[in-house]
């Protein structure tokens, strides 16, 4: 043996038997030295995001050894990483241009995570920054949020005083283009990243919307936009109505200030007769924030609870009695875009008892994403479990059904039978439960007209908070006759 032999080819000798079904030694020798370029790349990437080496090296031998002494491909975990290798080496050598290695390796790693649910994600470092700057509330951008609805980027909520209001957009507008480039098969992530951008500067955007045959097209300008989380007012009868668009971090700081200034005002005229809280168009956010929401309505039990792989219980969030609001009357607002933490928010308040679900089915959304940084600032978001309400419901691929079934007539391209819900994205988690509805209250549509209460007409262009408003009075009437 030579002096200069390899030190993985001595070390592999006594382990490397001739014989039929296995893998002679000259034959590893080749197929191991033809690896060391790209062996010497990976080590490079393991560096660079600071991975344990002995765990890269135990797999590696791992993998030496079955391939080794003829054991079958299938039998180890890691046999498919020198399909990766291979595949990996062939594009950096033979492919018509150069290539960018880390563009690779986040590729590979955002397909991979893609196959598991449609939830998990892959966030290069910029995209977890546009992520974190969302749940902080501010960022530079025209304005909307948008998600995937029929397979058309879809603006679910736009931002008041921002340029996307300003130009007229509207919820359910899809994009046809934005800065030129089809938007039809474009990713999220990257349509969110050219709406993003630098205040002052401008992007051009091309609409379909339901109504009208021709396509809206508009040059916005960027703006920072401070998100809002709550809107509230307090109507003539003495209700107050609250729409949250968000969980963000400052959600629950938000809605406390406002039912608070909202108590201050009703003091001396009667105090507040009731609450409709609008969770319409939600998306959802911070689980943590909507714990809290919650919690601000309830004085004890169980509010939320979590599941993970096998139906292990990971997590329980109960209500405190310290500073749970007055037992106002109160009805919760939803319909097809309210999912995710605002569910949650729904389902508790349902199951409790404390507050009445109006408009139409939500969106279904059960489970639950943790985020997970990475060395090199990117990060997995990554499904982990589900959430239940405190009956004991998982509501994965069902969404919540309303007490009060009001459809809004006004907006056909919104919650319509058998529309856009988490049920029909492909890979969606199953309901463990397979039972439509369980637990639900069984649903009583309202007349679609009603009579205009004495005064003001709070929701004129809005059947849906109309409807629920007068439900809300209904409830508050009723209470009082109740009262001795």
């Amino acid at each position: 043996m030579s002096a200069q032999e390899p030190w993985w080819r001595r070390v592999c000798r006594p382990l490397l038997p001739r014989g039929k079904g296995t893998l002679g030694l000259e034959a590893a020798s080749t197929h191991l030295a033809a690896s060391a370029t790209r062996s010497a790349r990976i080590l490079r990437l393991v560096r660079r995001n600071r991975l344990s080496l002995a765990s890269v090296a135990g797999g590696a031998c791992l993998l030496m050894c079955a391939v080794a002494w003829g054991a079958p491909v299938a039998e180890s975990p890691y046999a498919n990483l020198s399909t990766f290798a291979r595949a990996l080496a062939h594009i950096e050598l033979s492919y018509v241009s150069a290539v960018d290695q880390d563009k690779l390796v986040y590729g590979a790693i955002r397909g991979m995570v893609r196959t598991l649910d449609p939830h998990s994600d892959y966030l290069d470092p910029e995209e977890f920054r546009v992520l974190a700057s969302d749940t902080r509330g501010r960022f530079g951008g025209i304005g909307v949020e948008i998600d995937v609805r029929d397979g058309w980027l879809t603006i679910t909520a736009v931002f008041p005083g921002g340029p996307a209001q300003r130009a007229n957009l509207r919820v359910g507008d899809r994009f046809v283009s934005i800065d030129g480039l089809r938007a039809r098969d474009m990713p999220i992530e990257e349509a969110v990243r050219r709406m993003r951008g630098e205040p002052g500067t401008e992007v051009r955007i091309a609409l379909r919307r339901t109504d009208e045959a021709a396509a809206i097209e508009a040059t916005l300008v960027r703006e920072i936009i401070s998100v809002d989380a709550v809107e509230a007012r307090v109507l003539e009868d003495r209700t107050v109505y609250v729409r949250l668009r968000v969980f963000q971090e400052t959600t629950t700081r938000e809605l406390a200030d406002v039912l608070d200034r909202a108590a201050e005002t009703l003091r001396d005229k009667g105090g507040v007769r009731g609450l409709l809280l609008d969770l319409r168009d939600n998306p959802g956010g911070l689980l943590d924030e909507a714990v809290s929401v919650a919690d601000e309505f309830l004085e004890q039990g169980l509010i939320v609870s979590t599941r993970g792989r096998g139906g292990r219980e990971l997590s329980t969030a109960g209500a405190k009695k310290s500073g749970t609001r007055p037992n106002w009357p109160m009805v919760v607002l939803v319909n097809g875009y309210t999912a995710s933490a605002a569910e949650i928010v729904a389902g508790a308040l349902h199951d409790h008892g404390r507050a009445l679900i109006a408009g139409t089915r939500t969106f279904g959304k059960g489970s639950v994403q943790n985020i997970i940084e990475l060395p090199d600032a990117s990060a997995l978001k990554l499904t982990i479990a589900r959430y239940y309400t405190p009956s004991g419901r998982s509501i994965q691929a069902q969404g919540i059904e309303p007490d009060v079934l009001i459809e809004q007539a006004a907006s056909p391209a919104i919650d319509r039978p058998g529309g856009y819900s988490e049920a029909s994205l492909e890979g969606h988690l199953e309901n463990e439960a397979q039972q439509r509805r369980d637990g639900a209250a069984s649903s009583r549509e309202l007349p679609r007209k009603a009579a205009a209460a004495a005064g003001e007409v709070p929701f004129p262009d809005d059947l849906q908070a109309r409807l629920a408003h007068q439900t809300l009075r209904a409830i508050a009437m009723d209470r009082q006759q109740r009262q001795p």
